[in-house]
């Protein structure tokens, strides 16, 4: 499973000429791009920087601001982390409006991504209340995209993992858990998940050198003879 990138394989061209012109700033521009986003809940692919336009253009023109197209925006960098989109799109949101529900939820939520805390994570999301789903119900493949990044995180770590462990992480079980392993290149016995050795999770020798200069050597030497 790949990384949800934040980036589209193929941009459509009306919305490259408006991230690029001085047309992204044009408040009547605005719902094209909102368009763009439902596009990109449906079809699981993210275009930070269209989303950033959308954000910007609330930035400057308060009376356009749509709620839940914020919350989608939002939601959907989360399904990037840990790229910094969710911060970029925060960043764009006034004071009030980072400090008040919904935002507040899902920063709990990229905190808990963010630290590696992932079954915390799950717990949280699958509250009682059910108000994550609510908040995430629109972006298809949500936790999906979620489960593949922990799944990436994952591999970048471990070498081998406890099942127990990595149940929790992802928050399956049974044979949705198996059939998830599986499709990662994983494999598991006697209650272990291995998995292959990449770049990141191979264990590297380090070799220390210690540089001595010719002047530093002689009075070793020197002392040595004494």
């Amino acid at each position: 499973m790949t990384r949800v990138a934040n980036t589209p394989s193929n941009r459509p061209e009306v919305i490259q000429s408006l991230i690029d012109g001085v047309d992204r700033y044009n408040p009547d521009n605005v719902s094209i791009l909102e368009e763009y986003l439902a596009t990109q809940c449906s079809s699981r692919e993210v275009d930070v920087m269209a989303n950033l336009a959308i954000l910007k253009l609330y930035q400057f023109n308060p009376h356009l601001i749509n709620d839940q197209v914020v919350n989608n925006i939002l939601v959907k960098a989360l399904t990037t982390l840990p790229e910094p989109d969710f911060n970029l799109c925060l960043y764009l949101l006034n004071e009030q409006t980072v400090t008040e529900e919904p935002v507040v939820r899902l920063i709990t939520l990229r905190d808990l991504i963010e630290q590696a805390r992932f079954k915390d994570f799950w717990n949280v999301y699958e509250g009682g209340d059910d108000i994550y789903k609510e908040l995430t119900a629109e972006v298809l493949g949500f936790e999906d995209s979620i489960r593949a990044n922990i799944a990436i995180a994952v591999a970048m770590t471990f070498q081998s993992i406890e099942t127990p462990i990595l149940q929790g992480y992802m928050h399956l079980r049974g044979q949705p858990f198996s059939n998830f392993v599986k499709a990662q290149g994983w494999s598991e016995a006697n209650s272990v998940v291995s998995i292959p050795i990449n770049k990141d999770n191979e264990a590297k020798t380090t070799v220390l050198t210690e540089n001595i200069k010719f002047e530093q050597l002689t009075k070793i030497i020197g002392h040595s003879n004494d």
